[in-house]
């Protein structure tokens, strides 16, 4: 079973072009371990560098995928390997003689179970594209097959990679852009029945999901979904897969899937549904804002080494403003459950003292350094989360838009612009300032008072913005601690106007 990426079903031969060939075979499972094979034909220099990936796009972090190659061996029938060297950690030059088909064999060691790292056992192999499969130095552009040797009793394999037609466990990817957007789980799988939303499927596959009530699941995930195709306005793909890895930690979106920690067995009551399903939203729109909407530097990607952006607080951000927004819409949370949800990020950041000395900017530069929710080891108290700030400079955003045009635009607006403009027309990603202008040239003014919390520390006038929808934030604070507790609550006397972005923002 495969989710299609939009690719041919062969991989075209070019006469320019070597022929890449993998192959993942899993006879040292028992030890989390997995073997690669890589077939190179045509390959026409005396010398070819490969490189294995720093990072993993969906996780701004440096990775050791080089570190757990073991056993790499070279081979041709020729016998004219001469030498192999080390130019750094994350590559191997081989020189042989131009021309002559070899294979390269090496093991992976797969033993952490993260949603950034390949895992193995006996039961089952969750595969990281960029933690497996070596690229030739400057030929990402290489199509490559890939076919997976699975024991004989796993059933399943599930890619975002298109099938080879006619071909058991092949897949085929055009250029390594694709190969490594593309994880693969294989083993023991379970799937949930499908749903088709304006006549696209979408899947729920994975390793041991658990035991729930999977119909109410289903039927609210498909909510979910839609709420979040709707916002846009376009399906970009031709079929999208949840994939559940099992129990781990974290969940990192694709062009047309989702490989998320999932363990169903949890979910036994109303408030765990809601928090599974918020994190499944939240990867399903990363699809459309940084796989398709995305920061001008991510991408084309550059592998070797870190793609530094500020718009981390726009692509993750303001992604997790969406999910609490998605699950409004579609009718899986409540009003009262919406303003909880934006509460906990606005009492995280007022009582983070980072908000002093950082901004949403420095943040996602930063993100690098000090991870995704700020450097709180050696220097706990400097730094902040994009993932909390951004949610609440999201809502600032929409209700001033909003208030700026009487409820006619919105932040979706403005998201369906960039996807239009950018995505579609330009094939590129957009700049800092050209998501500013986006925003104003929606709401018709100028927006420099609302981006000075973007590019600044300036403390929040959150009232100022909450007013326009007919809300308020009361705030008691703990005589012992000190820490701020922050609540979200209608107006007393809400206005006409009030009441109709309220109900816009709730409902759109």
């Amino acid at each position: 079973m495969s989710a299609s990426n939009n690719t041919n079903s062969k991989v075209e031969q070019h006469s320019d072009r070597p022929v890449l060939q993998y192959t993942v075979s899993m006879q040292d499972a028992v030890n989390h371990k997995y073997h690669v094979e890589l077939f190179c034909s045509g390959w026409n220099s005396d010398t070819i560098v490969l490189r294995m990936p720093c990072w993993m796009p969906g996780y701004y972090q440096l990775m050791n995928y080089s570190g757990e190659v073991n056993n790499l061996q070279i081979m041709s029938e020729s016998s004219d390997i001469k030498q192999i060297e080390r130019p750094d950690k994350n590559s191997w030059k081989v020189f042989i003689q131009g021309g002559n088909p070899f294979r390269i064999d090496y093991d992976i060691k797969a033993d952490r179970r993260f949603v950034a790292n390949s895992f193995v056992d006996t039961t089952h192999a969750y595969i990281i594209p960029e933690a497996t499969f070596m690229y030739i130095n400057d030929r990402i552009d290489i199509p490559v097959t890939v076919k997976i040797e699975s024991p004989g009793n796993w059933d399943k394999n599930v890619t975002g990679l298109d099938p080879v037609d006619g071909e058991l466990n092949v897949f085929v990817a055009p250029d390594f852009d694709v190969l490594y957007d593309c994880p693969l789980l294989a083993g023991k799988l379970e799937e949930l029945p499908s749903f088709r939303i304006y006549g696209v499927e979408h899947r729920f596959a994975g390793y041991k999901i658990g035991d729930f009530d999977r119909t109410i699941f289903l039927e609210d995930l498909e909510k979910a979904v839609k709420a979040g195709i709707d916002i846009i306005g376009d399906i970009p793909y031709k079929q999208y897969t949840f994939i559940a890895i099992g129990q781990g930690r974290g969940g990192i979106e694709h062009s047309n899937s989702a490989t998320v920690s999932f363990d169903g067995t949890g979910l036994n009551g109303r408030e765990a549904m809601r928090r599974t399903l918020s994190f499944l939203t939240h990867e399903y729109f990363h699809l459309y804002n940084v796989k398709r909407i995305r920061p001008f530097e991510l991408g084309p990607f550059n592998y070797e080494g870190e793609n530094r952006t500020n718009l981390l607080w726009v692509s993750e951000g303001l992604t997790v403003y969406y999910e609490y927004i998605i699950l409004k819409r579609a009718g899986i949370s409540d009003e009262k459950e919406l303003f909880s949800d934006f509460e906990s990020n606005i009492n995280i950041n007022e009582n983070n003292p980072g908000r002093l000395y950082q901004s949403l900017v420095q943040s996602s530069y930063k993100t690098w350094d000090e991870g995704p929710f700020g450097n709180q080891g050696t220097d706990p108290g400097k730094s902040i989360s994009y993932y909390d700030k951004g949610p609440c400079v999201g809502l600032i955003l929409d209700f001033s838009i909003r208030h700026a045009t009487q409820n006619k635009k919105s932040l979706d607006d403005v998201f369906r612009f960039l996807y239009q403009e950018y995505y579609k027309k330009l094939h590129r990603g957009f700049t800092d300032a050209e998501f500013q202008q986006a925003c104003e040239n929606i709401a018709g003014i100028t927006l420099n008072d609302e981006f000075e919390y973007v590019y600044t520390t300036r403390e929040i006038d959150y009232n100022k913005y909450l007013a326009y929808a007919g809300l308020k934030l009361t705030m008691k604070t703990d005589k012992n601690t000190g820490r701020k507790n922050l609540t979200i609550s209608r107006l007393e006397n809400m206005n006409e106007e009030q009441a109709a972005v309220l109900k816009g923002w709730m409902s759109d």
